[in-house]
This record gives structure tokens, sequence and C-alpha cells, in this order.
């Protein structure tokens, strides 16, 4: 073979194995380009996915005729009553402390009156200075009568006697009058118990300046409560206010007593709506014979409703608080957010009485993310997922 053909086949071969190598880096650039494609594509689906919100789904329940409300409540005693003092004076001693059981007329505290006493003596002074003055005027008044029969005084002078012992015997009924009423006001230096309960406060101490009526820090001297019986008080919504019997049983819990439950009976009702609260007040009371309650306690009273009631009751997890109001997010076709908005007619703390807005079958998202808007689409979370 000439060296010329041989040059020309050498030149072939190579030729070929640099297509050759073109060809296999073009593929591998092609399947390079193509699986970071492929990649690209998959970690935008699994973005997409991920920004879908897996939600839990909870359903509204009625709140029907015969259902438990539950609202706070007071405690009071059946009777209560500050005791000021009547007359103005210094503590002598007291003789009650607080949580004396007490029985009406005990005596609680004796108050020192100088100045009444003094008052009480002039008083008694001028009583027997009216009764002199009546004595005298009554002898003379006698005598200008006995005298009239024989011409001895004109009847003028005779009538003038008469009005003039009329005049005395009313200074004397005067006198004894403020004589009396200093009197009772001196009975008012024993202070006493009104009824009977038990001593629920002293102010007062040996030594202290007391004036007639409230101080000027306007604190009692006692308190005085009756607390076999307490009344208990209780606002309730305007939406359940109809469901409330006369005589409708109730019970109470107390933070002190966990677990025990004191029953309780409705006595009354205000009959009217408060404008400020919407409310209405009414009365239970519950029976203290173990004086284990104690007036102005804090207390969860549950109280069966008479009926009516076609609210529903959802749990204060599922509220949204937007600009536009109280709403609610639900699930609905394809997967899709709906967003409802609604009425609330009684705040029950962990659960709410929504009145408007909602229907028994709606699937409501429980704890919804702030960031769903109408249209959403969510992922339901499975039964027993804890994701």
């Amino acid at each position: 073979m000439s060296p010329e053909n041989e040059t020309l086949r050498l030149k072939w071969r190579l030729r070929r194995a640099a297509i050759g190598a073109v060809c296999v880096l073009g593929a591998i650039l092609v399947f390079g380009f193509y699986s970071r494609l492929v990649q690209a594509s998959d970690l935008k689906d699994w973005t997409r996915g991920e920004e879908i919100p897996t939600v839990a789904l909870i359903s509204p329940s009625a709140s029907v005729g015969g259902d438990t409300l539950s609202l706070p409540g007071t405690l009071q005693a059946y009777y209560a009553a500050p005791i000021y003092s009547r007359v103005p004076g210094y503590v002598h001693a007291w003789y009650k402390d607080i949580g004396a059981h007490v029985r009406k007329g005990d005596l609680l505290a004796t108050i020192d009156t100088p100045e009444l006493d003094q008052q009480i003596a002039q008083a008694r002074a001028d009583l027997k200075a009216a009764q002199a003055a009546r004595a005298l005027s009554s002898t003379t008044a006698e005598r200008w009568q006995s005298l009239l029969p024989l011409d001895a005084v004109s009847r003028q002078d005779a009538e003038e006697k008469e009005e003039d012992l009329a005049s005395k015997v009313a200074a004397v009924n005067a006198a004894r009058a403020n004589l009396d009423r200093l009197d009772a006001m001196k009975a008012f230096a024993r202070i006493v118990a009104p009824f009977d309960g038990v001593v629920t406060r002293r102010t007062a101490d040996i030594g202290n300046l007391v004036t007639a009526g409230p101080a000027s820090n306007g604190d009692p001297l006692f308190e005085v409560a009756d607390m076999h019986v307490l009344r208990v008080y209780v606002n309730v919504p305007q939406s359940y206010s109809a469901q409330i019997g006369q005589g409708a049983q109730a019970s109470l819990t107390v933070p002190e007593y966990p677990g025990r439950r004191f029953q309780a009976r409705l006595v009354s009702t205000a009959g009217a709506i408060s404008d400020q609260s919407s409310t209405m007040l009414v009365e239970f009371q519950v029976a203290n014979g173990q004086n284990l309650l104690k007036p102005g306690d804090f207390a969860q009273v549950a109280m069966k409703l008479a009926g009516g009631s076609r609210a529903l009751r959802v749990p204060a997890s599922a509220l949204m608080f937007r600009a536009a109001g109280m709403e609610v997010a639900t699930v609905g076709p394809h997967d899709r957010v709906v967003m409802k908005p609604i009425t609330i007619a009684t705040d029950l703390g962990p659960s709410v009485i929504v009145s408007t807005g909602l229907a028994p079958s709606d699937r409501l998202i429980d704890n919804p993310p702030d960031s769903l808007s109408n249209g959403d689409p969510v992922r339901i979370q499975a039964a027993g997922d804890a994701h």
C-alpha cells in the first residue's frame, strides 16, 4: 500500500474516533440535562405538596334542650349586715372576734359615750325643771278657778292661768321625749348581733374613736353573716334566659373542694336583661349546714336548660379572628377551604355557642393556620395520625 493511502486511512480513523467521542459526550450531556430536569420537576412537585397544610377536622355538636350550661357565679350570705355605731364615743370593750358564732342580741362591743352622758344628765335636769314649773302652774290655775265663782278674779285671768298650765304640760312632754330619745341613743352604746350568724369582720378595738354612722374610711365595727343558706348569683346570657325555669336544679363546685358538687335550686330571676352585659341575673340557693361554703366564694354553676335551643357548640380552638369579624374554616368539595363568618351567642371559655353561620354537617378545621383563605387546598389528617 502506498504511503498516500496509508495517510488517508489514518485520517479517516481519527475522524471517526472524534465523531464517536463527540456523540458520546453529547449523549452524556443530554442524559445529565434530562436527569437534572427530572430532579427539578420532582423537587417542585414535592415542594408544592409540602405547601398544602395537613388539617384535622371536627364537627360542631348540637346544643339542644336539656343541655347543661356551666357559668361562673358568686356566693353571698343569706343575710349580711355591716354594723356601725349609732353614737359617737370610744370603744370600751369588744367581746366577739372573727369566726365567732353569735345569736341574735349577743353583745359584740360596748362604747363609752361621755358627751351623750352629759346630754342625758342635762335632759333629766330639764325634765325636772319643767315638771316643777308645771306643778306651780297647776296650783296657780286651781287657785284661780276656785276664786272665779267668788268674782275675786276675772275670767280672763283664770283662762290665762289655764293656758299657762297647758304650756307647762307641753314643756314637760317635750323634755320627757328628749330624755327618751337620748336614752334610746344610749342603748346603742351596746353593739349587739342583729341575727344569728357568724362574725366575718371586726375592726373595733379598745380605745378607738367611733362616730355615728359610717366612719370616714367606711369600715364597719363588725360584719355578721347568716350562712346556714347561701345565695348564688349567676349572670345568664340572654340567649338562654328563656330556658331558666322557676325551681330549676343546679350543681356547683368551688376550688377548695375539687371534685365535690353541691346541689342548689333556682329561687328567683331579675326578669330583665342588663343593657350593659346582655345577661339576666338569677339567684340560686344552696344549703350550707356544714359551713363548708363561704360568702364571697367563686363557684362554677352547672344548670339544666329547659329546652328550645338549636345552637351549635364548637371548641374555641376552631375560631379565627379576622378583620371582617369572627370566622371558622371549613372544608368544602375537592378538599378546598371555605371560610364562614359566624355569630357567637355565648362564650363558655373552652367552647362557644354559635347561633348563626354554621350547619351541623359542616367539617370544621381545628387549630387552622392563620394563612388559610378561601379556596386553599388542604390535606385531611387521617384518624390516629399524630403528625
